[in-house]
């Protein structure tokens, strides 16, 4: 089975998913990537605030970082290969990228259900 990394820009909590105006396109990702993970997938997450030796140590995202800069971000990786810049995937590309059905990605996270965030009881940071 694939493993899917995302390099995101810097945000306040692991997901973005906090404070008092959230982004819909962060809680869809959330979403996304918790349905991914409950179905087995490996996906790992890497926030540059917070995880910066991440963005460090591949080398194909510090070179990426390094000729683009920071605009390159989000940048999602399937088994080291880069195959989205600039914009997370849909939910159709997530399917695609991992060769799996679109009914394992599509049950919808809300801020109020969205437990595994990392943001603090009050929905921030």
């Amino acid at each position: 089975m694939s493993k899917m990394e995302i390099y995101d820009p810097a945000m306040c909590c692991s997901t973005g998913v906090c404070g008092p105006s959230i982004d819909p396109e962060l809680i869809r990702v959330a979403a996304v990537i918790e349905n991914l993970k409950n179905a087995g997938i490996v996906v790992e997450r890497h926030n540059l605030s917070s995880d910066p030796q991440a963005f460090m140590f591949n080398k194909n995202v510090n070179a990426a970082l390094d000729k683009n800069g920071v605009d390159i971000l989000p940048m999602t990786l399937v088994d080291g290969k880069t195959v989205k810049t600039g914009t997370y995937p849909t939910n159709e590309e997530f399917a695609n990228f991992l060769g799996i059905s679109a009914e394992l990605i599509s049950a919808p996270l809300t801020k109020e259900n969205a437990s595994n965030c990392g943001c603090g009881p009050k929905g921030c940071c």
